[in-house]
């Protein structure tokens, strides 16, 4: 079956192009406007894969003419083009009408509303939405951990640092999600979304992560669709990130014009990658019951980077969705996903080492509160 991946000559949709190779998968279409980057991507796959079918098209996300021609044939079209909010809806439109499944890497649950759900399963296609790092993997991920051994889950506190390089479009969109009000600073889930109960605190030294490092809470509507999902009667969600340039252009955003910010945090990240490795780290705790025994779990996830981590984790999906083990409809990725064999299919891909399983909790900091409003 051919998968088209439009934005394929970015940093997450060659990571997209390069796991789906990685796990068998032979027969890609790979798009995007800027034909001279495309054809070097294909290149740089072929020298890896010498017996791929992948090709080149010149595709606009702006230009519907241009989507459709490059949708026409495939059975996915896979979305990596960005910034997601500008985006919205435009591929996914393509995609219905060129009666194939859709994978959206960067949109989350707004995207939802927009979509026919009846349409879609009406004509028996599935569109899957946030299918990368964040939102995906990390709303996946704890499900993944509490169907291992869980028969209820009472407490999730949830880690995310990550060493990047940001594109201005993943700027663009990492900002945007920061000031439309679907990601809330310092709220965090007591039975229901609650504003200003936690607040940043130095890193206490958590397995994995920099030790000279913030930590940020924050509430986003993945977060709290989880949090509803388990039955969560606390929740925790922080990013961790390095004392350094990223941090203080973070805390500069609000006051910049959106395209001072944009070039701001693309050049911060520039520099505290200077000279480093990028990295991902995830960190999960979740305490609750196993029948009538009280049970803590621990995961601790690293990658090689936040474009691979991305690009395999919507290559899972990808997979998925051909194979027809998915029911048809407008899903979230994270919500829809198989707990079995993903994992599995997830390591195969080289993003990411297996992930560190433990039955306690891994240096837990005791969360301040000051007050559920």
């Amino acid at each position: 079956m051919l998968i088209a991946i439009l934005g394929a000559s970015g940093d997450i949709g060659h990571a997209v192009a390069l796991a789906l190779l990685r796990l068998g998968h032979e027969k890609l279409r790979l798009g995007g406007r800027d034909a001279k980057r495309g054809q070097r991507s294909v290149a740089r796959l072929q020298e890896r894969f010498t017996t791929v079918q992948v090709h080149w098209q010149v595709a606009d996300a702006e230009q519907p003419a241009s989507l459709a021609a490059f949708a026409h044939g495939c059975a996915l079209l896979v979305n990596c083009a960005g910034p997601a909010w500008q985006i919205a809806d435009k591929v996914a439109r393509a995609a219905e009408l060129a009666n194939c499944d859709y994978l959206d890497v960067a949109a989350d649950s707004s995207l939802l509303e927009r979509l026919d759900d009846r349409q879609w399963q009406r004509r028996g296609r599935r569109a899957l939405l946030g299918a990368g790092l964040m939102p995906g993997l990390t709303g996946w991920l704890p499900r993944w951990l509490v169907a291992q051994e869980l028969t209820r889950v009472v407490r999730l506190n949830s880690y995310l640092g990550v060493r990047a390089f940001f594109t201005e479009v993943a700027a663009n969109d990492f900002l945007h999600s920061a000031v439309s009000g679907d990601n809330e600073a310092l709220a965090a889930w007591r039975g229901r979304r609650c504003s200003r109960v936690l607040t940043r605190r130095d890193n206490p030294g958590l397995p994995g992560f920099p030790p000279r490092s913030r930590l940020l809470p924050a509430l986003d509507q993945e977060a709290e669709r989880l949090a509803r999902d388990l039955q969560l009667e606390q929740g925790n969600w922080y990013s961790v990130i390095e004392d350094g340039y990223v941090l203080a252009a973070l805390d500069q955003a609000h006051a910049r014009p959106r395209n001072e910010a944009v070039k701001a945090l693309c050049e911060a990240s520039r520099l505290d990658l200077s000279g480093r490795d990028e990295f991902v780290s995830f960190l999960l705790v979740v305490s609750g019951w196993k029948d009538e025994s009280p049970m803590a779990r621990s995961l601790l996830l690293n990658g090689s980077s936040n474009a691979a981590l991305s690009g395999a984790f919507a290559a899972v999906t990808a997979l998925a969705m051909i194979e027809h083990s998915l029911p048809s409809g407008c899903h979230l990725a994270a919500e829809i996903l198989p707990v079995k064999g993903s994992l599995e299919r997830l390591l195969q891909t080289g993003a990411c080492q297996a992930p560190r399983l433990t039955a306690n909790a891994l240096d837990e900091p005791q969360p301040v509160e000051e007050g559920c409003l």
